[in-house]
């Protein structure tokens, strides 16, 4: 026999659902009304999670040769042109040293403890190594082989030697001595493209040189009066995380 929904003693089922309507209702109504802001929104950007920030000057991970190791080839990765600065001179390798001396450097928001087993492309990055060491030991590794093949650093070849050499890193064409060339290429390349494309905040991309290429206009609070002008140059000037906070 099945058994019957139990109502409160001089309630229809009628009464309990429109209560339970007029309750979902008033649910949708509040969760509007939180979402639809008005003004000036009340809070600061990152106020509960904010960007990672050095005031230190100088280098704070890299050596001094490592530095100038770095730089060399996020200007090749990144070089200057007529659209836009070069990847030393944008701040690059700025960016890639904060990130080191950072959470980021020691994966410290990453499960690190094995098993380590070579992986598929699909399941990402297998390796024991944290960035810190991957740095340390690749570029270690690089000048180790520039020397013994062609008596100098990486610094000091001319720039096609380091263009050839960086597309056979990329191609996995050549091999380094205690460190995988290939993945070293790979880590400086995304990590390149990070700190020219990402907020100046973090190092990277100085006085906004990437978003002022694209037209990109940055950091903005608000994009809603903009969303259906298509195909338009809006003529907006880049806003960085810290100029939106300093204006609030």
């Amino acid at each position: 026999m099945k058994k019957r929904a139990k109502t409160l003693p001089g309630v229809t089922r009628r009464q309990v659902l429109t209560w339970s309507t007029l309750g979902v209702a008033a649910g949708v109504t509040r969760a509007a009304d939180a979402v639809s802001l008005k003004g000036a929104p009340g809070w600061t950007p990152f106020a509960d999670n904010p960007p990672e920030q050095f005031q230190a000057q100088g280098w704070l991970f890299f050596t001094d040769e490592e530095a100038r190791t770095v730089e060399a080839m996020v200007d090749r990765i990144i070089p200057a042109d007529e659209l836009s600065v070069g990847g030393k001179e944008a701040g690059c390798a700025v960016f890639i040293d904060r990130q080191l001396h950072g959470f980021y450097g020691t994966f410290e928001r990453l499960y690190m403890q094995g098993p380590f087993q070579q992986g598929t492309t699909e399941q990402g990055d297998q390796s024991p190594l944290v960035p810190q060491q991957r740095y340390r030991q690749g570029l270690a590794a690089l000048n180790r082989y520039v020397q013994q093949t062609s008596q100098k650093n990486f610094v000091d070849l001319t720039p096609a030697q380091q263009d050839a050499l960086l597309a056979d890193m990329e191609a996995g064409k050549v091999h380094f001595s205690g460190f995988d060339a290939q993945s070293l290429f790979l880590e400086v390349l995304n990590n390149t493209m990070e700190g020219f494309f990402a907020d100046p905040i973090y190092g990277g991309n100085k006085d906004m040189v990437s978003w002022k290429m694209l037209g990109f206009p940055g950091a903005r609070y608000d994009y809603r009066e903009y969303v259906e002008r298509h195909n338009e140059n809006l003529g907006l000037e880049p806003i960085s995380i810290a100029q939106w906070k300093a204006r609030r």
